[in-house]
């Protein structure tokens, strides 16, 4: 087959079956009937993540590479960001992110264990249990409804002289309100880790201009899991402004080596054996001396080549999502005596993740009830995750023991939302049949 062609010829052909591959037998959409499942999300991607995915195969690095070298570029350009680390998971960017602050090179700003950190129930779990894991204190205050975010009346109230940052998420693509939280934790010197894995291309407006949600506080993250924004399968990001935070980061991620020579490179700094480490022997080769207890949280170059693709679509999916979104709010208005619907925060352009719904409490039916109607009807549904994270098994041993974490003030939205509150599907791959038959599926239950 690839007789008398060179390398290059022969990958092109590879490349050129996989489109004819993708054209005939991927691309073919079928149309929506009343009854499909809608799903609340699912991946969208055309010929050209196929390619990409192919092409770097055919390199067989694997491990990270130029596709991963190209992505972490582009997507820290898109959020006009210094540095980012791409890493295998959006959970992993959450514990890479928390564990970064514990790194004795900040001194003083460290977090140690037994330091609290200001956080909220209503949400996912990787969000705190990076916090549990390093024994440090997650300290929850409730949210508000409509727009399911941190109470930041409650932030005073819970601040301690043990308080050393703030970790919460834009949730479901609705930021928070990131003036006065960014004002709290300057006026304390704490540190801000934004969770941005639902929320990627969301915007807000501080300091005199827009600015993507991420970027404000001092490390971002991302989740490229298939359900988000853009994908890689499996995928995340990790993200800064800050040289040493961003130093701290590539360490932890990279095994927790001192050394920033990249996979396969050697001595890119001419002292891989001059050096004195620790306790080391002098001239101890530098790629094996270790300044941090890390991981291994790296991509492969196959996910990456798929990402540099998604994310030239990134702002075509954002228009949709938030076409959606309005569409869904609209349409859903005339049931707003029976639901609480989701209102964007003030000073926002939101790249949503799903549209909330709660049931309010004086309505006849209850969220159980309308959740199963509509998922006998083919809408896939989800809850706003964890509802309330604290009344999770996995919080059963530390609730007999009254230790580990801290409730400041009640959490009464928090647990409206776990009891009252569900989600369903805003992402690009919808169209307009399929908005208006959840729409019309919804006012029929109430009806």
């Amino acid at each position: 087959m690839f007789e008398n062609k060179t390398e290059q010829q022969a990958r092109q052909e590879i490349i050129n079956s996989v489109r004819e591959y993708y054209n005939n037998f991927l691309s073919k959409n079928k149309e929506f009937k009343e009854g499909d499942r809608i799903s609340y999300s699912s991946r969208v991607f055309d010929e050209k993540e196929l390619c990409n995915l192919i092409d770097s195969s055919l390199d067989f690095w694997l491990t990270m590479g130029r596709y991963s070298n190209e992505f972490e570029e582009n997507f820290a350009d898109f959020l006009g960001v210094k540095y980012c680390s791409v890493v295998n998971s959006g959970s992993s960017a959450n514990l890479l992110a928390f564990s970064a602050l514990t790194s004795p090179l900040l001194k003083e700003r460290r977090i140690n264990r037994g330091d609290e950190v200001i956080t909220v129930a209503a949400g996912f779990p990787t969000t705190v249990s990076p916090i549990i894991q390093y024994g440090a204190i997650p300290v929850f205050v409730d949210v508000t409804i409509p727009e399911y975010n941190i109470d930041v009346n409650m932030l005073e109230k819970a601040l301690s002289n043990k308080t050393k940052a703030v970790m919460i998420a834009h949730t479901l693509g609705n930021p928070f309100n990131l003036e006065k939280v960014k004002e709290f934790c300057n006026k304390y010197n704490l540190w801000l880790v934004e969770d941005n894995c639902d929320a990627l291309g969301s915007k807000y407006y501080i300091d005199g201009k827009w600015k993507y949600t991420g970027t404000i506080g001092d490390i971002g993250t991302s989740s490229f899991y298939p359900p988000h924004h853009i994908t890689m399968g499996e995928g995340g990001a990790v993200y800064t402004d800050n040289s040493l935070l961003n130093k701290i980061i590539k360490s932890i991620r990279d095994w927790g080596r001192d050394c920033s020579c990249p996979s396969g490179i050697d001595n890119l700094c001419s002292n891989r054996f001059n050096g004195q480490f620790g306790e080391l022997p002098k001239g101890y080769d530098h790629k094996y001396v270790y300044s941090h207890f890390g991981y291994n949280l790296k991509i492969t170059d196959m996910q990456a080549a798929i990402g540099c693709e998604q994310i030239k679509k990134l702002p075509s999916f954002i228009e949709a999502r938030r076409n959606n979104w309005n569409k869904l709010r609209e349409g859903l208005q005339c049931i707003s005596d029976k639901v609480i619907l989701p209102e964007l925060n003030k000073n926002t352009e939101p790249s949503w993740f799903g549209f909330l719904i709660t049931i309010k409490e004086d309505c006849q039916v209850n969220r159980d009830e309308l959740v199963k109607y509509i998922e006998n009807k083919g809408i896939q549904t989800r809850m706003l995750f964890a509802g309330n994270l604290i009344k999770h098994p996995c919080f059963d041993e530390m609730r007999e023991a009254q230790e580990g974490y801290k409730v400041v003030g009640d959490l009464i939205n928090t647990d409206k939302i776990m009891n009252n509150t569900f989600w369903i599907g805003v992402y690009p791959g919808m169209d307009d049949k399929q908005i208006d038959y959840m729409i019309e599926v919804i006012k029929v239950f109430f009806s």
